[in-house]
């Protein structure tokens, strides 16, 4: 097969911009703006980290790894493994991101033009068209998706434009503390990352379909692939949280994430631009729900060796995720808060370790650095909940890199460096 790497990584990195490019990510970085005023750029590069960053290279660690998560987590255990696969699966699944679809829907596709109309309505309505097309797949979805991203980025972008030229108001100071600590954390929302695990995998399998067999080959046009990916996010994320940041002096702080954007819009480009990107939007949440559902029943039905049919599995998601979807989307990014401060850490542990895994002599490394990251994100996890001790603050703040939110640091290189001794120490013993 006669390979063009130029087009395949360019092809391959608009791909994968469609894959991270969730329409429900869109609600955070005019809010980040918002809350961050003139300090949007040190803001916007924490954001960046872990909603570009991070997502791209989990894609090539997982790539270079084998490409899938049990690749990448068996490092640790295959126990392990399994559990971090189903947490991942669950967060990007029923519990976190497919309700905020529904619930992004009706906030930004429904409630500005029709807003007497039952939310409750709308998400069944929604999750009965999304699990009549995951149990029936058809190629009219792919289509839809070809079509609506380019659809979604054309409105984006004259938004942004238009609102550079014609800005909302000027940003101003808002007194947020640790700007960089707060993009950097506000990025987990995205789940970006943890999807990235599941990414890798549908890479590995395009480049191989492209003839790409040799493994260095493949990381490299990969790698290409996520700057292409990485760029468009970048524009967009970082269009969209100027945007909020003008508007710091104009709307207050507490505003509702999907109203902020709905706002932004109405001023930008008037009331056809709101009706464009509530259309947009609602279509492109949709075939992200529909994605994402197919996903989770795919996975749990290998999971459970077919103990559970794939059948059931989209059922029981589309009627979790349609009433969880009522809660509203603030509600939905409060729940999430605890378990992505819990999970996110071990998710970067892993990535950033498997991607200098050449340097790592002794693979025991990963245990201890995953769980030396575990102890202080369970307990960031249990205060994100409201369960504040003093005792829990007293051993955050003990912790070098605590104040900006990266106690984790530390305990992972730690729980790397004792590990690692104590399998050299009990291998010299063997040998004696």
């Amino acid at each position: 097969m006669k390979k063009n790497q130029t087009k395949d990584f360019f092809v391959l990195g608009l791909a994968l911009f469609a894959m991270f490019f969730g329409a429900g990510n869109l609600i955070f970085p005019p809010a980040l703006g918002l809350a961050s005023g003139d300090k949007w750029l040190a803001c916007a590069i924490g954001f960046f980290l872990t909603g570009i960053g991070m997502p791209i290279l989990g894609v090539l660690a997982v790539s270079k790894a084998g490409g899938t998560i049990d690749d990448l987590a068996s490092k640790v255990n295959p126990t392990f493994s399994k559990i971090l696969g189903t947490i991942i699966i669950l967060a990007i699944g029923p519990l976190l991101a497919i309700p905020r679809t529904g619930a992004t829907v009706y906030e930004m596709g429904i409630k500005p033009m029709f807003p007497e109309f039952s939310p409750i309505i709308v998400s069944v309505i929604y999750f009965a068209i999304t699990l009549f097309f995951v149990i029936k797949p058809s190629g009219i979805v792919d289509s839809i998706g070809k079509i609506l991203t380019p659809a979604l980025l054309v409105i984006i972008f004259a938004i942004i434009i238009k609102g550079i030229v014609d800005p909302v108001g000027a940003p101003v100071s808002t007194g947020v503390a640790n700007p960089f600590s707060k993009g950097f954390t506000e990025g987990y929302q995205t789940m970006d990352a943890l999807a990235s695990i599941v990414f890798g995998g549908i890479m590995m399998l395009s480049l191989a379909q492209k003839g790409y067999d040799d493994k260095k080959e493949q990381i490299s046009v990969a790698m290409k692939a996520g700057v292409v990916a990485g760029i468009g996010l970048a524009l967009v994320y970082g269009g969209l949280l100027y945007l909020g940041s003008t508007a710091s002096g104009v709307f207050p702080q507490d505003m509702a994430r999907t109203d902020l954007i709905v706002a932004i819009t109405q001023n930008v480009l008037g009331n056809w631009g709101t009706i464009g990107i509530a259309l947009a939007v609602s279509l492109a949440c949709l075939t992200t729900s529909i994605g994402l559902t197919a996903t989770v029943g795919n996975y749990f039905e290998e999971l459970t060796n077919g103990k559970l049919s794939y059948k059931m599995i989209v059922i029981g998601t589309v009627i979790f995720s349609a009433v969880f979807a009522n809660v509203g989307v603030e509600n939905i990014v409060k729940f999430a808060v605890p378990l992505l401060v819990t999970v996110y850490p071990v998710a970067i542990v892993l990535i950033l370790m498997s991607l200098f895994d050449n340097l790592i002599k002794n693979k025991k490394a990963y245990t201890g650095a995953v769980y030396g990251a575990l102890v202080v994100s369970l307990i960031d996890g249990v205060s994100a909940m409201g369960v504040n001790t003093e005792f829990i603050s007293r051993f955050i703040k003990m912790l070098p890199l605590s104040g900006a939110g990266f106690a984790w640091v530390l305990p992972a290189a730690v729980g790397a460096v004792i590990t690692s001794m104590i399998m050299k120490n009990r291998e010299e013993s063997s040998t004696l």
